[in-house]
């Protein structure tokens, strides 16, 4: 074990999630904060469209915290020391906005081979009960639920889905995390998020992790080799950026997008990021 415990690993197993692990000082969280904002300043708003999803290849600073070495041992800890990030994506409520995410989970769409998946949230600001903090339901990771679209313009999900079962929220454990904390949650764990009343906006920063053993079942795509060796080459491995939005990273970004979109939003008529149907997170 390199960074959690063997009760949080337990944990894990048992109820599909770890609540919370310092992953980045939270002076390196502020830090990554300021970059965001500070290109949401130079380009005129928040990021939309495709920006929001595989923002690591766009982003030196948000590269970095997708190799970070800590929270790359706790995943090696779970599950091997090959590993790729097969995708990242923002999550962020504004404040005072009725953004929120429906109960789900999250290998409905993704249609990779094996549910050997983990999302690492960190957060780059507080996450609170105050201000619309992740909930999960323990012990829901061991069944996956029928599923349903519902495309609510407030919903950060790519088709606004949620579990097509009763949720008992009287269960659900609330994820509250201070900059540079993340928690760790099974792709089949039921959780959501309400959302945020306050004055500030809630910034989250999903990582998801894959084994190398791992495939995609509809279609070719990439990911990002973190660490150790692939000897399996189901995914087309992703340069890093070198500078901000560098012209040949956009337009590989561009590519690369357009193709998983076309992977998660199977069986609709929207086929990117960009399409005006595109709900949540993406638009």
């Amino acid at each position: 074990m390199k960074h959690l415990t063997p009760e949080q690993k337990a944990q894990f197993l048992r109820e599909g999630y770890v609540p919370k692990i310092r992953v980045l000082s939270e002076k390196a969280a502020n830090e990554a904060r300021s970059a965001l904002e500070d290109y949401e300043k130079r380009s005129g708003g928040p990021l939309r469209g495709n920006f929001r999803h595989k923002s690591h290849l766009l982003f030196p600073f948000l590269s970095e915290i997708v190799r970070n070495d800590r929270l790359l041992d706790a995943i090696e800890d779970l599950y091997g020391a090959n590993i790729l990030c097969w995708s990242t994506n923002f999550f962020i409520k504004e404040g005072r906005n009725p953004a929120f995410v429906s109960w789900h989970q999250d290998a409905t769409y993704w249609g990779l081979s094996s549910l050997d998946v983990v999302t690492a949230w960190i957060a780059l600001t507080p996450s609170t009960l105050a201000n619309g903090a992740m909930g999960v339901i323990p012990g829901s990771h061991k069944v996956q639920h029928a599923h349903r679209d519902t495309f609510d313009q407030n919903n950060l999900l790519t088709r606004g889905q949620e579990v097509a079962v009763e949720v008992d929220q009287a269960k659900a454990v609330y994820f509250e995390l201070q900059p540079g904390e993340a928690s760790l949650h099974h792709v089949l764990l039921v959780h959501g998020s309400p959302p945020n009343p306050s004055n500030d906006r809630r910034i989250g920063f999903a990582i998801r992790y894959i084994p190398t053993h791992v495939k995609q079942l509809h279609g070719e795509e990439s990911a990002t080799l973190v660490r150790g060796i692939d000897t399996y080459n189901y995914f087309e491995h992703e340069p890093l950026p070198k500078g901000e939005l560098e012209p040949e990273m956009v337009a590989l970004h561009k590519d690369i997008t357009e193709r998983n979109a076309k992977i998660l939003y199977r069986g609709t008529k929207i086929g990117s990021y960009e399409d005006p149907a595109a709900k949540g997170a993406y638009r």
